[in-house]
C-alpha cells in the first residue's frame, strides 16, 4: 500500500520523481506529492486524486534529491494536507512513509507535551518530529534514535534541507528496495519504479537503516552498525511492464495466463515418473515425506487459492490440511504439531498479515514454504523454501494470472507430495496430461471474449449477484465474486451452493442474477437441484458448464461453455471465466479497472 519514490543524482528530479511515482500507482493510492530542496529550503506539491492533478502543480524546479509518494490513507481523510512528503513543524525535515505506526498516539501526545506543533492527522508527522528532535547535524543518526521508539510495520525516508545530497531510509517490516546506479542512486517501495533506471537492487532487512548519495550507499542494522549486503539483479525487465495493445493491463494479465501458466510448469515434472520436482525448493523430500500435517496461511485472492489447494491436498494427496485467514489465524496462538508444514501464499511476497502469521509460526518450529511472485520479497527472503510463480509483475490491483499460477504452482506441489506417499505413476501422468491441456483450454477460453463481452454488458446493469457452486467450485465462486467487487462494484456474493437454502435465498428475484458454477462434476447434480431453486425464485441464471452439457443449458437464461477438465483443475479454467466477465462489466459499468477505488495492490498494513 502507498508507494514510494527517491532518488539522487543529475537527472531532472522532478519529472523522475513523477515517473517513478507512476510506476507504483497500481499499488492504490488517494493523494500524492513530491519534497525536494530548492536554494536551502523544502519545497513541497501535493495533489488529491490521480497523478494528473499533481502533473498540474510541478514546475520545472531541479534538485539534488527529491522524494514521492502515493498515498493510500490510513490516518486521517484525504486531503492535500494529509498527502505526503510529511514536514517538521520546523519545515527543514521531510518523510515520506508506508505502513503505520501503532503507537503514534503515545508519541504525539509526548511531543505535544514538549511543545511541538501537529499540521495533520497523519502518524507520519510523529516520524518527521521525532527525527527533528533528535537531528544534530547528522540526519542518518536522527532517524536511527527514532527506530527503537516505532511500533508497527513501516518503511520511511528522510530528506533534510541542509543535506540536499542524501536521502535516509528505514524498514521496520513494510519493503524498501535501493536501486544502485552510475552516479545516481534510487530508494522504491516497489522495484517497478527502479528498473527503468537500473537492474541492480540492494532489499532491505527489518531494522536497517540506508544512506544514499548519488555515489554511495551506506548500509547499517538494528544495532548501527555498517554492513555490506549483496547486489542482486532485478529478474524482470522493464518492457513487461507495458501494457502493450491492450486498453488495461488487467485485461493484458487475463490474455497472459497461457504463458504465464506454462512458465509455472516449466522444468517442474517428470513425465516418465508421473511427478513433480521443484529443483529450488530447498527442502529435502524426506523432510517432506515426513510432513503430517499443512497448514495454509493467505489472504485475498491468495486465500481462495489456498482453500482450493486444501481441497486438493487432503483429497490427492491424503494430508491433514487446515487453510486459515492470515489476519485472523496470527491472533489465535496455534498449535503447531511435530510434523507441521506451512504454505504461505503471497503474491507480492509483502501481505503484512501474511508475514505475520509466518513470523509466529515460524518460532513455534513450523517449517515454511512461501508461495510468491516477487524475487527479493519478505516472504522469500524469511520462509525456508520458496516457489516462485513466474508470472511475471501483475499492474493490475485485482490479481488475476497470480491466481491462476497460485493454483497451478499448487496443483504441482499437491502431485508430488501425492506421488511421495500413495499415487501411482500411472495416476500421475493422468493427472499431468490434464494439467498440460491447461493452457491451450484458457486460450479457448480467451477466444470467447466477445461472446462473454456481450453477456457482461447485459448484466451489468444489476446491482446484486450470487455465485453457486460446491467442492472445488465453492472458493472459485468467493473468487468470481470478489473480481466483481474489486472492479466492477458490484455486491457479489460467493456462496457454498447447498447453503443457499439456509438463509441467502431469500434474497433472489428477478433483479439479482445466480452465476452458477458447474463444472465440478462430483456435485454438479446437487449444484443443477440448487439452480432449480434459484430459477423458481426468479433469479436470472447466467452458467457456466463443460461443453456439450445439455441439462444445464435447458435451465440457464445464459450458459458458457469452457473445455472439459479434471475436477480439481476447474477452478483454473472456470476463473478466467470470470475475470473477463468481471472486467468487461466493470467497463461498461465505466470504472476504474487497474486502479478501483480505495483498493491498493500490496498490502502492507495490517
Amino acid at each position: 500500500m502507498c508507494g514510494i519514490f527517491a532518488y539522487v543524482g543529475p537527472k531532472t528530479t522532478i519529472r523522475v520523481a513523477l515517473e517513478g511515482l507512476r510506476k507504483v500507482e497500481y499499488r492504490g493510492y488517494d493523494s500524492a506529492g513530491i519534497a525536494y530542496i530548492n536554494e536551502g529550503k523544502l519545497a513541497t506539491k501535493k495533489a488529491v486524486g490521480k497523478l494528473a492533478n499533481l502533473e498540474k502543480v510541478l514546475g520545472e524546479d531541479a534538485s539534488p534529491c527529491i522524494i514521492a509518494h502515493t498515498r493510500w490513507a490510513t490516518h486521517g481523510k484525504v486531503t492535500e494536507t494529509n498527502a505526503h512528503p510529511i514536514l517538521d513543524q520546523t519545515d527543514s525535515i521531510a518523510v515520506v512513509h508506508n505502513g503505520i505506526v501503532e503507537n503514534f498516539e503515545q508519541l504525539r501526545h509526548e511531543l505535544e507535551r514538549e511543545g511541538v506543533t501537529f499540521r495533520t492527522e497523519t502518524d507520519t508527522e510523529v516520524i518527521a518530529n521525532l527525527i527533528a528532535k533528535f537531528y544534530t547535524d547528522d540526519l542518518l543518526r536522527a532517524v536511527q534514535e527514532v527506530m527503537p521508539l516505532l511500533t508497527g510495520s513501516s518503511a520511511f525516508v528522510a530528506i533534510h534541507k541542509n543535506h540536499p545530497d542524501e536521502c535516509v531510509a528505514a524498514k521496520i517490516g513494510s519493503p524498501i528496495v535501493v536501486g544502485v546506479g552510475e552516479g545516481e542512486m534510487i530508494l522504491a517501495s516497489d522495484p517497478n519504479a527502479i528498473i527503468h533506471h537500473t537492474r541492480d537492487v540492494i532489499y532491505l532487512s527489518d531494522g536497517e537503516v540506508v544512506r544514499i548519495k548519488p555515489h554511495s550507499v551506506e548500509l547499517f542494522d538494528a544495532s548501527r552498525t555498517p554492513i555490506s549486503k549483496k547486489v542482486e539483479q532485478l529478474a524482470h525487465s522493464a518492457e513487461e511492464f507495458s501494457k502493450g495493445n491492450f486498453e488495461h493491463y488487467t485485461l493484458k494479465e487475463i490474455h497472459d495466463q497461457p504463458q504465464a501458466i506454462r512458465n509455472a510448469m516449466l522444468s517442474r515434472f517428470l513425465e516418465e515418473y508421473g511427478t513433480a520436482i521443484f529443483e529450488d525448493l530447498q527442502i529435502k523430500p524426506a523432510n517432506l515425506l515426513a510432513v503430517k500435517r499443512i497448514v495454509i496461511v493467505a489472504a485475498g485472492t491468495s486465500f481462495h487459492a489456498g482453500l482450493i489447494a486444501g481441497y486438493m491436498l487432503e483429497e490427492i494427496a491424503r494430508i491433514p490440511t487446515d487453510v486459515e485467514i492470515s489476519s485472523e489465524f496470527r491472533y489465535r496462538n496455534p498449535i503447531v504439531a511435530d510434523g507441521t508444514l506451512v504454505l504461505a501464499i503471497s503474491q507480492s511476497g509483502e501481505t503484512a498479515d501474511t508475514i505475520a502469521a509466518v513470523r509466529e509460526l515460524k518460532a513455534k518450529g513450523a517449517t515454511v514454504i512461501g508461495i510468491c511472485n516477487v524475487h527479493g520479497s519478505t516472504l522469500s527472503r524469511e520462509a525456508d523454501g520458496t516457489l516462485f510463480l513466474r508470472a511475471g509483475p501483475e499492474i493490475g490491483v485485482c490479481s488475476t494470472k497470480a491466481f491462476t499460477t497460485q493454483l497451478t504452482v499448487l496443483a504441482l506441489f499437491t502431485l508430488m507430495m501425492a506421488r511421495l506417499r500413495h499415487i501411482s505413476k500411472t495416476e500421475g501422468q493422468e493427472f499431468l496430461t490434464a494439467l498440460k491441456a491447461i493452457p491451450g483450454q484458457v486460450e479457448q477460453i480467451l477466444s470467447q471474449s466477445d461472446a462473454i463481452q456481450q453477456l457482461a454488458e447485459t448484466y451489468a446493469q444489476f446491482n446484486d449477484f450470487f455465485f453457486i457452486g460446491r467442492r472445488y467450485m465453492f472458493p472459485t465462486c468467493l473468487e468470481g465474486a470478489l473480481k466483481l467487487k474489486e472492479i466492477a462494484y458490484i455486491n457479489a456474493n460467493g456462496y457454498a451452493a447447498g447453503e443457499m437454502k439456509h438463509g441467502p435465498i431469500a434474497l433472489l428475484n428477478e433483479r439479482c442474477p445466480t452465476l452458477a458454477l458447474c463444472t465440478d462434476m462430483l456435485t454438479y447434480d446437487k449444484v443443477v437441484s440448487n439452480v432449480m431453486e434459484a430459477r423458481a425464485r426468479h433469479s436470472p441464471i447466467l452458467g457456466i458448464a463443460f461443453e456439450g452439457d445439455t441439462r444445464l443449458k435447458k435451465i440457464a437464461t445464459h450458459l458458457i461453455e469452457i473445455p472439459k477438465t479434471r475436477d480439481e483443475l476447474a477452478p483454473i479454467t472456470t476463473a478466467v471465466v470470470c475475470q473477463l466477465f468481471a472486467y468487461f462489466c466493470a467497463k461498461k459499468r465505466g470504472a476504474d479497472i487497474d486502479q478501483p477505488k480505495n483498493l491498493a495492490k500490496s498490502v502492507t498494513v495490517e
